[in-house]
């Protein structure tokens, strides 16, 4: 999926009452994230949810990553659903580009979710971020499990 696809899908839904349905579809879709992946180090800072989420190569080419996640509330899940897959199968670069003022312009999510969850969604991709320069600086396969 890419920012391009969501977006045409969130076109054809028009009102946002079926558009945070379709997030939370998204979210219940999220593969469950092992519970010994639940730790500190990839816990969410910042965000009024529990968030965890954790990086790693993909087996097929580990020049790509791939991510964990786990969310308790559904509709951030289902923004955490949405982030995990634009940045599944991509490179260390181009997770670093990911843009989260894009994804909420192009959304229209700055005026649906409340500034509080803004900075919580800030939190996941920045630690996604973080998670594959650390991968990108060792050679161990995932780094959440230290």
């Amino acid at each position: 999926m890419d920012l391009d696809d969501l977006v045409e899908v969130f076109e054809l839904l028009g009102d946002w009452e079926q558009r945070y349905n379709y997030l939370i579809e998204l979210g219940e879709k999220l593969p469950a994230m092992p519970e010994q992946l639940m730790v500190e180090k990839n816990n969410v800072k910042g965000c009024m949810s529990t968030v965890y989420v954790c990086a790693y190569r993909d087996e097929k080419n580990t020049q790509l990553f791939q991510y964990h996640g786990y969310c308790d509330t559904s509709i951030i899940r289902g923004v955490l659903a949405v982030l995990i897959n634009l940045a599944a199968g991509k490179t260390a670069e181009a997770i670093d580009q990911m843009d989260v003022d894009k994804l909420f312009e192009r959304l229209q999510l700055y005026d649906h979710l409340s500034p509080n969850r803004h900075v919580g969604v800030y939190g996941i991709v920045a630690l996604m971020k973080q998670q594959v320069h650390e991968l990108e600086s060792v050679s161990q396969p995932e780094c959440c499990m230290n």
